[in-house]
């Protein structure tokens, strides 16, 4: 039932705003790349690119492994590209909010913002695979 869900909710999302947050994120991707210094910021629009045009069934999780020079990176990019894009977010949420189909879509939207602001540091997974790094380990 989840995978259905996720499935509607993913062709609904892609209909109402994924495409147009794809196209912006691989935008600032090849704008990123055009300069050699700036291709990991280039790749990490990619990688959120792949992530905002079929969302559901899917989840950003701290990787724990930013540190000093992903700090840097995320001050950056937030300054250069991450609060465009983060406008963005807002722009579609408040047109999928506007009817009462669109709510989960706009709560999901919302939801992209600290991702989109601070993408370094951060790693896409399934969301089974981010329930499971959730539970305690026993020992």
């Amino acid at each position: 039932m989840r995978t259905v869900l996720s499935l509607l909710l993913n062709i609904i999302w892609l209909l109402t705003a994924g495409w147009a947050l794809f196209l912006a994120y691989v935008l600032a991707g090849i704008l990123a790349c055009l300069f050699i210094v700036t291709i990991p910021f280039g790749l990490a629009s990619f990688r959120i690119a792949g992530f905002v045009i079929w969302p559901f069934g899917r989840e950003v999780v701290d990787t724990g492994r930013g540190g000093a020079m992903g700090t840097l990176g995320n001050v950056i990019w937030f300054v250069i590209a991450g609060w465009w894009l983060a406008l963005g977010h807002v722009g579609t949420a408040i047109a999928q909010a506007v009817t009462i189909i669109g709510l989960p879509l706009a709560w999901a939207n919302i939801k992209l913002i600290p991702v989109t602001c601070f993408p370094f540091g951060k790693e896409v997974v399934n969301s089974s695979s981010a329930r499971a790094r959730m539970l305690p380990t026993a020992r």
